[in-house]
């Protein structure tokens, strides 16, 4: 799969989140689910981990409890939760490599890319955290279209550092023209979304830029889906700040 495929899928699944958000907390789950365990599915095949069975349910399952616990918490700190499902992540980790018959070989390699796809899978938690926090339709919605914006400059045929430039730029432009149409948030609100997002999708896009893992559909899955679910616990943040 393509830079272009891949950037438009991410922006896709960035505008997911913000339809998700308007149909309510339920919406937002059910879109999240979806990227959880596309993310799930990609993780091991990207990484090119030794037991990508166990690594699945490694990842999926501490991402479903993180959305899980988040959408049942009902008063601050929405976040609660999240120490105990990294922990019960962690110990999934050592289980599905003690439980492995292939003689163990990569034994490190899997089991931090195991824990590391946990703390990813678990991130995306933080969309469903920062909906719940006083206007966090509009925190959700111009995130969300910051990373959308940034996915989709990204795909320019821009290299190098014109390409980062103009990813950040395209991100806050877009963020900040989002931010004055809504009455909840100010110019200044665009700024912080677009510049999280701008970098996040600009330091991915050159980590990832020439992994021969992507010519495999099911490892681009992953890549598509990193910047949303990591921007999850950083839309948090931007929204505890902005409310601060």
């Amino acid at each position: 799969m393509n830079l272009s495929t891949r950037a438009v899928a991410t922006a896709c699944a960035a505008a997911a989140i913000a339809g998700g958000v308007f149909l309510g907390e339920w919406g937002l789950l059910a879109v999240l689910v979806a990227l959880v365990v596309a993310f799930a599915a990609g993780w091991a095949p990207l990484l090119g981990l030794p037991a990508p069975g166990g690594t699945f349910f490694v990842v999926l399952l501490p991402g479903l409890g993180a959305l899980a616990a988040v959408h049942v918490t009902t008063t601050e700190p929405w976040l609660r939760y999240l120490p105990l499902v990294l922990a019960m992540g962690l110990l999934l980790s050592f289980t599905n490599e003690l439980l492995r018959g292939d003689g163990r070989t990569r034994l490190v390699e899997s089991l931090v890319g195991g824990v590391s796809g946990v703390v990813v899978a678990v991130s995306a938690a933080g969309w469903i955290a920062a909906s719940k926090v006083p206007d966090g339709m509009a925190l959700v919605l111009v995130c969300a279209v910051a990373l959308a914006a940034a996915s989709a400059v990204s795909a320019t045929p821009l290299r190098g550092a014109l390409n980062s430039v103009a990813t950040l730029v395209g991100a806050v432009a877009a963020s900040v023209v989002v931010a004055y149409v809504l009455p909840e948030l100010a110019p200044l609100d665009g700024v912080w979304a677009g510049a999280v997002a701008g970098i996040l999708v600009s330091s991915l896009h050159m980590l990832f830029y020439r992994l021969p893992a992507l010519r495999r559909r099911q490892a681009a899955l992953a890549v598509i889906v990193l910047p949303v679910a990591m921007s999850g616990v950083l839309t948090y943040v931007v929204g505890r700040v902005l409310v601060a």
